[in-house]
């Protein structure tokens, strides 16, 4: 009985060693980065609506992918999606959320890394400005949320869920969205369904880890 819980130790403590991805050398294509990028009132307001993963906020994500055995990142910006090297991407300045790794559980690996692949398809879109789900144009949660559900068969691995524009505390539009929908000429999709980088980061299917950059 004693040689039986030896090795039950033994192989607790070898789990415990496991060595967990902290560096940007230890990325490995599908997986999901979360960033809380400075762009002013902006990025106030989405991270106020929503509380990321251990309560940090971010206001950007992006997907890692690999080709001819280099790895970069996927990402929708303002210029629509894009390749982006490690060094500018890694290189944006952040806030108190910093920079943290969502790596999807070892049961879903094969899922994340077809979702690398299926990224490639996406380059060269728009950019989603009005943030419409239904649209062939796509901001960066959305992004992850198409590539990851093309994946699964058509199947949701992050959920949508009601958007807000209204700040909590007064539950009246930020005045950030009023003017930036209103310059557009489009109204505020609020309560059209949608996802940030915060609610993705809470995701059951993702292990985080804060980056060391």
């Amino acid at each position: 009985m004693k040689y039986l819980l030896h090795f039950v130790i033994v192989l607790v403590a070898f789990a415990s060693c496991k060595k967990q991805p902290t560096t940007i050398n230890d990325l490995e294509a599908g997986d999901i980065i979360f960033q809380d990028l400075d762009c002013g009132d902006f990025c106030v307001a989405i991270n106020k609506v929503t509380e990321g993963w251990n309560g940090r906020d971010f206001s950007h994500c992006a997907i890692v992918a690999e080709e001819n055995d280099s790895l970069f990142i996927i990402e929708a910006v303002s210029a629509g999606v894009k390749k982006t090297s490690f060094k500018e991407f890694f290189g944006k300045h952040t806030g108190n959320g910093g920079t943290v790794l969502g790596r999807v559980k070892p049961e879903y690996k094969s899922i994340a890394q077809q979702a690398a692949k299926h990224a490639f398809k996406y380059l060269g879109k728009s950019y989603d400005e009005v943030f419409d789900i239904n649209n062939d144009k796509y901001y960066c949660s959305e992004l992850i949320y198409e590539t990851f559900k093309e994946a699964n068969e058509g199947k949701e691995v992050f959920h949508l869920f009601p958007m807000t524009y209204k700040d909590p505390d007064t539950k009246e539009y930020f005045p950030i969205w009023v003017d930036y929908f209103n310059n557009l000429g489009e109204h505020i999709p609020e309560d059209e369904p949608g996802l940030n980088p915060g609610g993705i980061s809470r995701s059951s299917y993702l292990e985080v880890t804060p980056l060391k950059l």
